[in-house]
């Protein structure tokens, strides 16, 4: 099946150079419902006004209603071919697939985790205010300051938003039922769908030209428009 991509937008520049487009990019394999987790990653990254789009990953098998529901989120689809990698090959070597973007972020839908045994004596970690993992909530809640948290890794037993229950162990925290219902209001939020916001910017624009038109409106019924002196 063809992917369905929107639009990229065009490259930028920075310090007097073209930079090739950016882009955050995730995955997505199967006719399952983590396509729900991509929806509210697009609409979450849409809510905090980023810049670069958002690139899902796909395999052949994901159905093309649900490439579509990417699509109308403002996501570029590319269909990617599975490759069977020994155990030890990095699972975001799909990235590469992607040329005409010079930096990327990769995010699964439920956020990334990280080779730090391999590489324990080199690797920098990524403060948990940027990837707070949920058991850490209950392991060790003195690192944890959750009002300062800008990423949440929804990948505990039974936290995924989109199916929770509070029954698994764990899941009846007040914290872990706030994030939830963050991520809940996030993804049911309309006004964060990719037309609506696109809608919006337009208002916006067409609200800030209004006084220029009804100027230039009053203007023409005139039959002239007199110049200032030059006395």
């Amino acid at each position: 099946m063809a992917p369905i991509v929107p639009t990229a937008p065009a490259a930028g520049k920075s310090g007097g150079r073209v930079m090739k487009s950016r882009a955050y990019v995730t995955f997505l394999a199967g006719d399952g419902d983590y396509v729900k987790g991509v929806v509210g990653l697009a609409k979450g990254l849409r809510k905090v006004g980023s810049a670069y789009r958002l690139v899902v990953a796909v395999l052949p098998d994901v159905p093309e209603a649900h490439r579509r529901i990417l699509a109308t989120q403002g996501c570029v689809v590319r269909e990617i071919e599975p490759v069977y990698p020994p155990e030890n090959h990095i699972r975001f070597a799909m990235a590469y697939y992607f040329e005409e973007y010079s930096k990327m972020i990769y995010l699964d839908a439920d956020i990334q985790d990280f080779l730090n045994m391999f590489f324990e004596k080199i690797y920098k970690p990524i403060p948990l205010v940027y990837n707070l993992v949920l058991a850490m909530l209950w392991r060790h809640p003195e690192n944890v300051e959750l009002d300062n948290v800008k990423v949440v890794h929804y990948c505990a037993a039974g936290s995924k938003p989109w199916r929770y229950t509070g029954k698994e162990a764990n899941m009846d925290r007040e914290d872990i039922k706030t994030l939830v219902a963050k991520w809940l209001d996030i993804y049911n939020d309309d006004s964060l769908d990719y037309v609506a916001a696109e809608n919006a910017v337009l208002q916006e624009t067409a609200c800030s030209l209004s006084p220029i038109v009804t100027v230039v409106t009053e203007t023409s019924n005139n039959s002239y428009i007199p110049t200032p002196s030059a006395a």
